[in-house]
């Protein structure tokens, strides 16, 4: 008896000290069905799991409670023997997989009153100490086999024998990493997902206004926001409504629309919110900056007659329009604009984003408390171009292309370090997506550079451009429209602070950096939905849509992102998801909140969740998943699985290759590109192309009936050089497209060259009433002397260009 003890006691301890993280397999759980946890003190009573376990004090204290009551109720002739077995079997409600232990996990099954054993402990047990079972457990079917060794046995084993005590404490599998985050055989770490909202159309922000009501506002691209409130109940009236200033279509791929949303530090005191959306009249677009106030009346309501606009911007194009806002430390106010549109920043000699007289492809950074005398805003004066006659004082860095969802880092709990940061996520152009990390008066070298490649050969050769390069870059075979995320600093799960997740839109992969302490460098992991029943917790799942269109923080710092299924901002198939590592949580009670109170004077919502748990035997792969690759280093294939690429300590321009310009998916707020289909109606397939039939390619984001003219013919798709090319040309395509008016036939590639296709028609002269463009005088198919500098286009309408017009 004595060497058992031994073994169950000081072995059984050794082989708890080495736990560190859980492999694949694993899948530790507690009674209460969630995730096992780091005691805030040691046990005093079930010391064995102090490092890691189900059990609190106060549960520990309660087993040491039972232990002795036990005590007092065997013979002790009987005790003296059985002690050692008693304090096993009730200590196995700490372990970090008493729900395998006690058959917790399916809820088809009765919860186990005595956890399950492994045969020889059985065995042993059996022998001498059978008798406290009468007094460990409630039941009768155990007792009646008391006097029949291998039926009670049987009765107390599990089907899985991997799990049963004490085997599973020297399990290698079991308690390798245990207590760390979960990653598959391929690297990808394993996380869950719980479902907060649902049947929202293209949510693009999840804002808290830090007022301590632990609120969440969610906005729409149409133009609404909705309140939640901390049970996730939706006040059923909209918080604010936009939606008729607002410019958005339905759609798939409009980057138009309410992008952005920010609440002043001081929302509690002074009400006051600031918003980001898009605008236009006739055929002039901008996007405008406002503030608003919340009514005095309903703190669940703004005063729509209180707008104040701040700052508006003309849109040269209707793609890359930015969106974000984000109130700094400084009490500042940072805003996030893209370069204007179209396709390799086009406007000027060196683009906008690197003009820094332009307030396009910018982190502008303004101050918005004033008074009734002052102007809409001032510049801070330790903003980085102030003083300079050739710069906008509003610019804080340049070298942007369209930054989709920026953060800054809370900073860690216990130390603070990190705060400030401000990471933002880079849509790319051709190749490569980016994570910068955004400081004062830096040039993040768009469209000089994209990724850690030269885009421009003659602006990357530019020994005064002084580019910072990203922390990490991806290709595009692991995906192609990044969406920024958050460093984690919130309370729940600990084994996720300084974590910074993020995602790409069009893959729709969700991925992550963690920085070495030591060399400064981002170490990259995707992450993944947990395989088997990883996730298999009450009221998680291991889905999610595929579009990733952004990520938020609770006001708590717990992070969730959301996703749709449809891109459009008409679609109600948006969802909000929040992030769960199931490998460890905080202990309990550790992360209480107590919201203030909220006067709600509109009915409530309640909120019901819709998605399921999926049952599959691997790790869930991105919802659209491609092979991972590594990301790009200089000269090197890539080749999976996904590694971060470090930032090189020289930065040698090399020449660009001409990259082709095929009719691509177009993109969706903030630059993502959606599905392959082509916008000709909403949500619709292109049928087989007839001979001479038409379509349009524009920069991504242009409303629909703009676009380079591609022309089928011979069985291919090919361009129309733009030599004769005219208005009665121009109706002649618009008509086969379904649009009522030829507004302007476009020239010089003016809508991108189509350089992967061949020219197929030049010197085109149409009458107008011509049924293709086949039927107009050409100078023969396939026959031209002209180059995809010369690409024709056309502008189209449903509406007469001239109504309205004095």
């Amino acid at each position: 008896m004595a060497g058992r003890r031994a073994w169950t006691g000081a072995g059984a301890l050794l082989a708890l000290l080495a736990l560190r993280a859980l492999r694949a397999a694993a899948h530790p759980q507690c009674l209460d069905f969630r995730p096992p946890f780091r005691p805030p003190q040691p046990l005093s009573f079930c010391a064995q799991y102090s490092a890691f376990g189900c059990c609190a004090p106060e549960q520990d204290a309660a087993l040491a409670r039972r232990f002795w009551a036990l005590a007092a109720r065997v013979d002790a002739g009987v005790w003296a023997a059985c002690a050692g077995y008693a304090l096993d079997l009730l200590c196995q409600e700490c372990s970090p997989y008493a729900a395998h232990l006690y058959d917790a996990e399916d809820p088809s099954t009765p919860l186990r009153t005595v956890p399950g054993l492994c045969e020889d402990y059985c065995l042993d047990l059996w022998q001498t100490c059978r008798g406290l079972f009468r007094h460990l457990s409630p039941d009768h079917k155990l007792w009646a086999l008391e006097g029949n060794r291998a039926k009670f046995c049987r009765y107390l084993s599990l089907d899985d024998t991997d799990y049963c005590f004490p085997r599973l404490l020297v399990n290698e599998n079991l308690n390798s990493n245990l207590g760390r985050v979960v990653a598959d055989a391929q690297g990808c770490l394993q996380l869950c997902l719980e479902e907060v909202a649902n049947g929202l159309r293209n949510p693009v922000a999840m804002v808290h206004a830090q007022d301590g009501t632990h609120r969440f506002f969610v906005a729409e691209q149409v133009g609404l926001v909705w309140a939640y409130l901390p049970d996730r109940s939706r006040v059923e009236r909209p918080f604010l409504n936009i939606s008729r200033a607002v410019l958005t279509s339905p759609w798939q791929g409009d980057e138009r629309g309410f992008l952005g949303l920010a609440f002043h530090p001081h929302f509690r005191h002074n009400g006051r919110l600031y918003v980001y959306y898009s605008v236009g009249l006739d055929f002039h677009e901008w996007i405008r900056i406002s503030e608003f106030r919340v009514s005095e009346d309903d703190m669940n309501a703004v005063d729509h007659s209180s707008e104040r606009i701040i700052l508006e911007i003309e849109e040269p194009a209707a793609n890359h329009n930015g969106g974000q806002l984000l109130f700094g430390d400084d009490g500042y106010l940072y805003i996030f604009t893209g370069d204007g549109g179209m396709a390799g920043d086009p406007f000027g000699k060196f683009g906008n984003a690197q003009n820094k007289s332009a307030l396009l492809g910018k982190v502008l950074r303004i101050h918005v408390d004033r008074t009734e005398r002052d102007p809409p805003y001032r510049i801070p004066p330790d903003n980085p171009f102030v003083g300079d006659p050739d710069a906008r004082p509003e610019v804080y860095a340049l070298g942007v292309r369209n930054m989709w969802r920026c953060s800054f880092d809370r900073g860690d709990p216990a130390s603070g370090a990190g705060r400030g940061r401000l990471f933002c996520g880079d849509v790319g152009q051709n190749k490569f997506e980016e994570v910068d990390l955004v400081e004062r008066g830096r040039n993040y070298g768009w469209r000089a550079r994209e990724g850690f490649e030269c885009y421009d050969l003659k602006l990357c050769a530019n020994a005064s451009l002084d580019d910072v390069l990203p922390i990490f870059a991806y290709p595009h075979k692991l995906g192609k429209s990044v969406t920024g995320g958050y460093v984690y600093r919130g309370c729940e799960y600990p084994n996720l602070n300084g974590l910074y997740i993020f995602g790409d839109f069009m893959s729709g992969r969700l991925m992550s950096l963690r920085e070495s302490p030591g060399t400064g460098q981002w170490q990259y992991s995707e992450l993944c939905m947990g395989r088997g029943q990883t996730c298999e917790f009450p009221g998680l799942i291991n889905n999610y849509y595929p579009h990733i269109i952004s990520f938020a923080e609770d006001e708590a710092g717990e992070l969730y992102f959301m996703s749709t299924g449809v891109p459009s901002a008409t679609a109600a198939r948006g969802v909000i998801y929040k992030i769960i590592d199931p490998s460890r949580r905080a202990p309990p009670g550790k992360c209480q909140i107590q919201p203030a109170q909220v006067k709600v004077g509109s009915r409530l919502i309640r909120f019901v969740p819709k998605e399921k748990f999926i049952r599959r035997p691997e790790s869930t792969p991105p919802p659209t998943a491609r092979a991972p690759t590594k990301v790009p280093r200089r000269g090197r294939p890539t080749a999976p699985p996904p590694v971060p690429t470090p930032r090189p300590t020289r930065r040698i321009p090399r020449p660009a290759r001409p990259t082709p310009h095929p009719a691509r998916p177009t993109r969706r707020p903030g630059g993502r590109r959606v599905s392959g289909r082509r916008r000709g109606r909403p949500g619709t397939e292109n049928s087989a192309p007839l001979n001479g039939a038409v379509r349009l390619v524009r920069p991504a984001g242009l409303s629909p009936g703009r676009g380079r003219v591609e022309v089928f013919a011979g069985g291919r798709w090919g361009t129309v050089c733009d030599d004769g090319w005219d208005i009665k040309a121009t109706a002649v395509v618009c008509r086969q497209l379904g649009f009522a008016h030829a507004v302007r036939a476009t020239k010089g590639a003016e809508f991108g060259e189509g350089r992967a296709l061949p020219i197929l028609l030049d010197d085109v002269r149409c009458g107008g009433d011509e049924k293709t463009l086949l039927e107009c005088r050409h100078a023969g198919l396939g026959t031209h002397n002209c180059s995809h500098e010369e690409d024709a286009g056309v502008i189209c309408s449903q509406e007469d260009p001239d109504r309205g017009r004095g």
